[in-house]
């Protein structure tokens, strides 16, 4: 067996896949900052639910949902009542030139990739010294 057959081993190194694309379209749309008619680009995020929609007792799919029990909760943000009603994203300010980018949100979401990416390489680290130290073989 490898360390890539482990589960915990395989969902990291799929955020740090995820991670990395998502750095590579935050720096295709800092390069277009300039391209008239350019608007921002990014990756979707992950859905738990999709990943848990499928596991459940005999077969049956199981959904995971906020709770309310009263119409005066409030709903986490980019959630609403009904999946209808969520709003797609619209930029902050878009340039004459019809260019969408903003440079400082761009560098804000580099710099929140950046920080996901290294806390994956250092639990992925530790995992794999505290697999070392089990089978004695940590330097």
């Amino acid at each position: 067996m490898t360390i890539e057959n482990i589960g915990l081993f395989q969902a990291m190194n799929a955020k740090m896949n995820y991670l990395s694309q998502r750095q590579a379209v935050i720096s295709q749309n800092v390069a277009n900052a300039d391209t008239p008619g350019y608007i921002s680009q990014d990756l979707n995020k992950v859905d738990f639910s999709r990943m848990v929609q499928n596991i459940g007792e005999s077969g049956r799919k199981m959904q995971v949902s906020l709770g309310t029990s009263d119409p005066a909760h409030m709903l986490p943000d980019n959630h609403a009542a009904t999946p209808r009603e969520i709003k797609n994203r619209t930029p902050f300010e878009v340039a004459p030139d019809g260019n969408a980018v903003v440079l400082e949100e761009q560098m804000v979401r580099a710099s929140e990739t950046q920080m996901d990416y290294n806390l994956m390489v250092n639990l992925y680290r530790n995992n794999v010294d505290m697999i070392r130290t089990s089978l004695g073989t940590r330097n």
